[in-house]
């Protein structure tokens, strides 16, 4: 009745590429809700000044932008290993 199982735990290479592929997959999740933060702002007291808006979009846009670029040349990178290798 009980058939052989494989390993319970992906090999570290593996694990890495996949977690970096969901971080890839949650960066416009993320950056809709982090752009959609300053809608909520007016509402739990006085306006917010226009220009710590717009600071704070503009960050969040370099913010999101260099991450996604460090997701993007990892994933690459990986790419790239595992292809000179015969890996899959």
């Amino acid at each position: 009745m009980s058939r052989e199982r494989g390993p319970v735990f992906l090999e570290r290479r593996t694990y890495r590429r996949r977690r970096m592929s969901d971080a890839a997959r949650l960066m416009p999740i993320l950056g809709a809700a982090l752009f959609g933060l300053p809608l909520l702002w007016g509402m739990a007291g006085p306006p917010t000044s226009t220009k710590r808006v717009m600071f704070y979009v503009f960050s969040i846009w370099f913010v999101l932008t260099v991450l996604t670029a460090v997701i993007s040349r990892y994933l690459r990178q990986e790419k790239q290993d595992t292809s000179d290798t015969g890996e899959w």
